[in-house]
């Protein structure tokens, strides 16, 4: 009750000057202060359904609830984690939070929904995002088009367009090794515009439209934070034709953007002279007697993976592979001990030569592990029933661990919600320490990939990343052509900040890196630009 303290304080202060009032002004502001006092008591003191009582809650004064910095908020949620324990309440306006370890581990296919976004969701996006579509029949057509189109069979598929790429990232390292990070932005960007949209023009990170969807998502994510904007605690705000213009703004810059991309690619499909070749547009827009989506519904679904996929995240993975590389060189020694086993350096390696690297596969789990490009995960909404809500959280109360936050939101009562913030459970399993940098935990004494440890980069269940396997690809093929080619050292002269790309908004290079040639460059270079060899046979 200490936090009632200073209000009632001044209540009682206040209470002598209400006698020179008239009876009905006294019982006007009598009722006021019992409403602020139960307002506050309903906020501070709420239960679950079940009776028990919320886990503690780091202390605050704000009236909008506990306030997390725009970067780095995973770091506020960790200490507080670290000081109160695996379970904490969380205050957002008048909503509380309580964040558990395990929720989303272990029940993961009940906690699929979302709640309801109105900033983020409604008018920033139309209600069109499937990141803030609630789970049901619209929400199952459209993640049923992305696994359909992303599957690992048909992820296979854009493997040559990976290494062709790939390759490409090479060389301009060669020309220019001080903006490796630029190199990425633009694989990134030419590869997912041309699995979204099927361009087979280069696409760098400069380009106007990687700009505006880049601007488009960090925004969408700015505005999902927990209190951002007032609407999300008070709905009737959003038909106030001034509140919100901004979001307004965005999502007509959006449907301009998502529906020139999909007209383009309807106009190309019409001209029987142009073979586009395959592409997620495509597949949508062939599909329409399987879908039935409307053609904003299109325009946003191909135009989200567009998103998701030129968004920081996945330049962010690749550039920290290189990050740890350079951060261990006994452990970089080792990759490239056995690449040079197993591939050599009188030819370039290929995804074929995937399964024979079992260290390089552990090195790269462990880079993800250790700084996830994503720290805090999506938002998402619970199934259960509100009586199995007491019992739930307090049987998640014994997992002290946390690593990776993943925060996800289930919805249990009007305005009570619950955030799971924690690592993946099989990483506990491994006796070396969490904090330390060993890919090692990932493999058995034999030296082979363990199959009972895992970490959830993508999310969990119903909501896990679709591309999530053209994504592992593309981390793959990055970090095995560099890993080969290059010896990286850390500039000592420069700064490194090793948690910098898990920020998601990358202003200046977090690391300056060197990289040193293991093969005579013009014997690198000309073996890069005939590769990958045999393209036509790994087109087939």
């Amino acid at each position: 009750m200490s936090f009632l303290q200073p209000f009632l304080a001044f209540l009682s202060s206040t209470v002598p000057r209400l006698q020179n009032l008239s009876i009905s002004e006294n019982i006007l502001r009598a009722a006021a202060c019992l409403g602020i006092v139960g307002l506050i008591a309903r906020t501070y003191l709420a239960k679950s359904e079940s009776g028990l009582p919320l886990p503690p809650s780091p202390p605050t004064w704000r009236l909008r609830g506990h306030s997390l910095p725009p970067s780095g908020s995973y770091l506020t949620e960790a200490r507080w984690i670290d000081e109160y324990g695996p379970l904490i309440t969380l205050r957002s306006g008048l909503e509380n939070f309580v964040a558990a370890v395990d929720i989303m581990e272990n029940q993961g296919k009940s906690v699929a929904d979302r709640p309801r976004s109105i900033a983020a969701g409604e008018l920033l996006n139309g209600g069109l995002n499937i990141a803030s579509e609630p789970f049901g029949e619209r929400f199952r057509r459209m993640r049923r088009a992305l696994h359909t189109h992303l599957q690992p069979k048909a992820a296979e598929a854009y493997q040559p367009l990976q290494m062709s790429h790939a390759k490409n990232t090479v060389l301009s390292i060669l020309d220019d090794p001080y903006n490796f990070q630029n190199h990425v932005e633009t694989y990134t960007a030419t590869t997912t515009m041309k699995v979204a949209y099927g361009t087979n023009t280069p696409t760098c990170a400069t380009d106007p439209d990687v700009i505006e969807i880049n601007e488009l998502v960090r925004m969408t994510g700015m505005v999902r934070r927990p209190g951002a904007y007032l609407v999300d605690t008070i709905p009737w705000l959003k038909y106030l034709p001034w509140y919100g213009r901004d979001l307004r703004r965005g999502f007509e810059r959006s449907k301009k953007l998502n529906a020139g991309h999909l007209n383009r690619v309807k106009e190309q499909m019409q001209q029987s002279n142009v073979d586009i070749g395959p592409s997620f547009a495509k597949h949508v827009l062939e599909s329409d007697h399987i879908y039935g989506f409307s053609e904003s519904e299109k325009a946003f679904l191909v135009g989200g993976f567009f998103g998701a996929g030129t968004h920081i995240s996945q330049t962010a993975a690749i550039c920290t592979t290189f990050m740890a590389a350079a951060c261990f060189p006994e452990e970089q020694a080792k990759v490239q001990a056995e690449l040079d086993a197993v591939v050599g350096r009188h030819r370039a390696p290929t995804f074929t030569d995937h399964n024979s690297l079992p260290c390089l596969q552990a090195f790269i789990s462990e880079t993800l592990r250790w700084r996830p490009p994503v720290p805090v995960g999506g938002i998402g909404s619970s199934n259960y029933q509100r009586s199995d809500l007491g019992e739930l959280l307090h049987s998640s109360w014994d997992y002290g661990f946390r690593e990776r936050l993943v925060r996800i939101v289930l919805q249990v009562t009007k305005d009570l919600m619950v955030i799971a913030l924690g690592p993946s459970l099989e990483i506990r399993k491994s006796t070396l320490s969490l904090t330390a940098f060993k890919p090692q935990r990932w493999l058995d004494g034999q030296g082979r990939l363990r199959d009972d440890l895992s970490f959830f980069v993508y999310g969990f269940g119903r909501r896990v990343c679709p591309g999530q396997h053209v994504a592992n690809r593309s981390i793959f093929i990055n970090t095995l052509l560099i890993l080969w080619a290059f010896r990286l050292t850390l500039d000592p002269t420069k700064p490194l900040d090793d948690m910098g790309f898990m920020n998601g908004e990358i202003e200046k290079p977090p690391c300056a890196i060197e990289f040193e040639a293991r093969i005579p460059e013009a014997e690198l270079r000309n073996m890069m630009q005939n590769y990958p060899e045999n393209l036509e046979a790994w087109m087939q």
